[in-house]
């Protein structure tokens, strides 16, 4: 028998379906891989390839498969066709190869974790994260470092309260992930509580819903603390007066009368708690009057590490709400490296504030400064109006919020422009709405952040004042037929080498 005649009789792919059924779910945008497994698949990728074959695995048992591949259908029409390739051996030794096409029919299915999103009692879980502070830097920054390691991408809801976020998770073992990476990054505590909502006495299994307290240290950068005297003994026999300069994993203090650097972490800290002198609100503006930087001079009996990214300095300061008297305050400083004369500062008043502190009110007199400057003031209109950089945030719901965040916000992104070794830690994205600037400083002086330190952001935008957007993307990357589903059927595709991608085109 020909090969022409023996095709038309005998039918390899006799068994196999040629229309398939595959759940998918709208709000996830996942596929059901049975029994009960939720997978995320892109368009065209080996995982939805694997998972529409193992929906025919067991009808090709007989049957050798050759090839696999995906064909063009349209974005609206729910199909997914793949092109099969076979072989079987057939009467006489012959071996029949046949080529056709199944297809699979898309069908909506909502999986359980967006069932539960829908019924508004979906969490198992919660971690809720409180600092009692009046100033939020350690949360903006906690938030770049979540956004930076993606902890939140397996949270369900991220709700803000004004001293707080809670993280909402469909597990425990997942909101046992987020307390832990809080943990290493940031100086807390944790209190672990469940609460009993069913059970099944005849299967014997119960239902909690389990929340997590994390406690964040309440000190923030640029705050003023007063150590106890066996902590500051601990510590190196260092002053008892400290500011903080950042928080990381411990709180990093300095020693304004002899840079003496010490780290607080979460153990120490609750063993022997300190609390702010005072908030943000207090901070005064002083001039500099004169200038002394601090050389070759025995600092002090501290035995610790000293800072080398500052230096020591003793000026002469006077309030700009008090230019008419002759009132001038002296103190020591670790802004020797940033102060000159004329320069505006900022600083809290310990000579004229009434203060109600267990150790500040026990220590000598004499050793309590008039003065604590904490940093450089600069115009934070010209700083806001030349910033060439953005931040991303975390898609959260925002109640109970504070007439004073914008302020907040602003303050931590200017501690981002101070303190390079903070911002090593977060992603930061290039403005494409501002004018790029390669220097680091301004007229004034002012700290900026480079362009080397910034990562583009893939923004999809009408650049060139067409119907639609433009995007430059690698081809290899990506297949016509996921760039058609995604861009629609009127918008033309472009392609150009790789090596033009990092330029203009």
């Amino acid at each position: 028998m020909c090969v022409s005649c023996l095709r038309n009789q005998v039918d390899i792919s006799e068994g196999i379906p040629k229309q398939v059924s595959v759940h998918f779910c709208k709000q996830c945008e996942r596929y059901l891989q049975p029994p009960g497994t939720w997978v995320q698949c892109a368009l065209e990728s080996r995982e939805l390839l694997a998972l529409c074959l193992k929906k025919i695995k067991n009808s090709m048992t007989k049957v050798r498969l050759i090839d696999a591949g995906f064909l063009w259908t349209e974005p609206h029409s729910k199909r997914i066709k793949l092109k099969l390739t076979i072989q079987k051996e057939v009467m006489n030794g012959a071996i029949l190869q046949q080529v056709f096409v199944v297809e699979f029919v898309i069908q909506p299915q909502m999986c359980d974790d967006c069932h539960r999103v829908e019924a508004k009692d979906y969490w198992k879980a919660v971690v809720q994260v409180r600092q009692k502070t009046v100033h939020k830097k350690t949360f903006y920054y906690l938030e770049q470092l979540i956004l930076k390691h993606k902890v939140h991408q397996n949270t369900l809801r991220i709700k803000e309260i004004h001293d707080g976020i809670d993280f909402y998770y469909g597990s425990k073992q997942h909101a046992q992930k987020m307390v832990d990476f809080l943990q290493c990054t940031v100086p807390c505590r944790y209190e672990a509580s469940q609460r009993l909502i069913s059970h099944d006495v005849h299967s014997n299994t119960y239902n909690y819903k389990s929340t997590f307290s994390v406690e964040i240290v309440p000190i923030c950068k640029d705050n003023v603390v007063c150590l106890s005297p066996r902590l500051a003994q601990s510590l190196g026999n260092m002053g008892q007066v400290c500011v903080c300069i950042h928080v990381t994993s411990g709180v990093h203090l300095i020693d304004p009368n002899t840079l003496q650097l010490a780290e607080v972490d979460a153990n120490t800290y609750w063993r022997n708690p300190f609390s702010s002198l005072c908030s943000p609100r207090q901070l005064e503006e002083f001039i500099v009057m004169d200038i002394d930087i601090i050389r070759d001079q025995k600092l002090g009996a501290g035995a610790g590490l000293r800072s080398n990214r500052h230096t020591l300095a003793e000026v002469w300061v006077q309030k700009t709400s008090e230019m008419d008297t002759s009132q001038q305050y002296h103190c020591r400083t670790f802004l020797g490296h940033l102060l000159n004369i004329g320069d505006l500062v900022l600083g809290y008043d310990f000579a004229n504030a009434n203060i109600n502190d267990e150790f500040l009110n026990k220590m000598n007199p004499h050793h309590v400064p008039d003065v604590v400057l904490i940093k450089k003031n600069y115009d934070r209109a010209k700083r806001i109006k030349r910033r060439n950089w953005k931040l991303k945030e975390l898609d959260r719901d925002r109640e109970g919020m504070g007439s004073d965040d914008e302020r907040q916000y602003q303050d931590f992104l200017e501690d981002l422009e101070e303190d390079e070794a903070l911002r090593k830690n977060i992603n930061i994205f290039r403005d494409a709405a501002k004018i790029p600037v390669e220097s680091d400083t301004d007229e004034e002086g002012a700290p900026r952040i480079s362009l080397a330190e910034m990562l583009e952001d893939l923004s999809l935008g009408d650049a060139t004042g067409g119907e639609g957007p433009e995007m430059i993307i690698s081809k290899s990357e990506v297949s016509d037929w996921t760039l058609r589903r995604f861009l629609g059927p009127h918008q033309h595709i472009f392609t150009c080498p790789r090596h033009m991608l990092k330029k203009k085109v």
